[in-house]
């Protein structure tokens, strides 16, 4: 992977994973470790949060699609090596929380996935994006469990 062409962005904009499709895997243990190894790098790179999190979805049965998209993070992570979190000193101590839902975006189970960003000055202090235990009625719904989960964060 260290010669492989970088792309643009770290997941498929254009589809969904879906748990039954594509060929199981034969032996989903590399699979499986790389998955747990980018959950440690989400502590300094939160750029990649969402697509880390959707392919540890798939740790249990990752097939063909799933390394697909696995080796896609890979490619973006090849091509943004000097990416990280920076820290650096803000006169603001202004408390910024962003929300997001993504409405029913699990093809199998319709559940959404919200995040936030918690941002103090102009520094990201806290992120999160994770699967909605319930599934939401509407994507105002989403949107309103997604600003809640930001809101208790920022408490």
């Amino acid at each position: 992977m260290t010669n492989c062409k970088p792309c643009s962005t770290p997941v498929d904009t254009q589809g969904k994973l879906s748990e039954a499709v594509g060929t199981t895997m034969a032996d989903p243990t590399a699979y499986r470790s790389l998955a747990g190894a980018l959950q440690y790098l989400t502590f300094t790179r939160p750029d990649i949060t969402y697509a880390v999190q959707q392919i540890c979805l798939h740790m249990h049965d990752p097939r063909e699609p799933h390394l697909t998209a696995l080796k896609r993070l890979l490619h973006y992570l090849r091509g943004t090596v000097d990416y990280g979190l920076l820290l650096q000193r803000s006169s603001s101590t202004e408390l910024i929380v962003y929300t997001n839902a993504d409405w029913a975006g699990c093809p199998d189970t319709r559940r959404s996935t919200s995040g936030y960003a918690v941002f103090l000055g102009g520094n990201l202090v806290s992120w999160s994006s994770k699967r909605q235990p319930v599934v939401s009625r509407s994507s105002a719904e989403a949107e309103y469990r997604a600003v809640a989960n930001g809101v208790a964060e920022a408490s």
